[in-house]
């Protein structure tokens, strides 16, 4: 069935990624509490310290229930795998990775983000994470990171993104990474304001030597352009031998023709070894490989 013009219309205009309730804590949080050192009573880091947000409120007055996204990361199981944490932000999961994983290699090229990782990481006296102030895309090279202050966590590489601020950052790929001494990855969480596709192009080689699992937020300027940045990321991850595609958020198996629903969300892949095997709808069944501690 065709879409109402005004449907298709729609699509073109800017796609909303913070609700007002978003930007009201980031301002609270930036201009009220931001060097407030304090123990998180909620979410993935619930008994951890940390610097920013608002994590220090009791979670009955935050009215926010437990997501989906928090939901998967819980059931997952973690133990000795070496994460890659592409686009960390303030750390909030490489602090999660980092309690239950052998080794965080965590990746932050926003200089006042990074700063905050680092601090987070020393309160908690985390010793499996090492800190990359490299942008991550298909090519190395430089690049200008986008980005406007109350909403830092937003940051992007997209030429056409509307900013205030921005800062030159050095881009490096993930194969490069591999090849020049890191440890290979059991698990990649990429979350870059769309660049997401242009990170796992220049991962190829280590996709097809490594098959690592697979963690992705899908973005877009526009809910056209998410739309097609799904289908081009879905398409990606078929070719490289990723059939096992979850969409988080709903439970979708995704299937040729119904890559729509990935447009909005987050995805979770595993390497398809064999054509025949059936993607998973439970996290349980995902098998951890064995790595040893760092």
């Amino acid at each position: 069935m065709a879409r109402p013009p005004e449907v298709l219309a729609g699509d073109n205009l800017p796609f909303r990624h913070y609700s007002p309730r978003h930007r009201a804590v980031a301002w609270i949080s930036s201009h009220l509490f931001d060097r407030i050192t304090y123990t998180a009573r909620h979410g993935l880091i619930r008994g951890m310290r940390r610097r920013g947000g608002l994590g220090w409120v009791p979670a009955p007055f935050t009215r926010c229930a437990q997501t989906k996204e928090e939901m998967f990361w819980r059931e997952l199981p973690l133990s000795g795998l070496v994460v890659y944490d592409i686009g960390a932000f303030h750390g909030m999961l490489t602090l999660f990775f980092a309690s239950r994983c052998a080794q965080v290699i965590a990746y932050e090229p926003n200089q006042s983000n990074r700063a905050r990782l680092i601090e987070n990481i020393c309160l908690n006296n985390l010793i499996k994470v090492e800190i990359r102030k490299l942008g991550v895309g298909a090519q190395p090279g430089y690049g200008t990171l986008r980005y406007n202050p109350e909403m830092a966590g937003g940051a992007t590489l997209h030429p056409n993104a509307i900013a205030r601020c921005s800062q030159p950052i050095e881009i490096t790929t993930l194969d490069r990474e591999v090849e020049t001494g890191l440890p290979p990855p059991d698990l990649i969480k990429i979350d870059i304001e769309g660049w997401e596709l242009e990170a796992l192009r220049g991962a190829r080689a280590t996709l097809d030597a490594y098959h690592p699992a697979l963690f992705l937020e899908m973005h877009g300027e526009t809910m056209h352009e998410k739309r097609r940045n799904a289908a081009d990321i879905v398409s990606f991850l078929r070719a490289a031998g990723y059939e096992n595609i979850l969409h988080v958020e709903s439970g979708a198996v995704l299937a040729p023709g119904n890559e729509a629903v990935a447009a909005e969300g987050h995805l979770y892949c595993r390497y398809t070894a064999s054509r025949s095997i059936e993607c998973p709808t439970k996290t349980s069944s995902y098998p951890p490989k064995a790595s040893s501690e760092s």
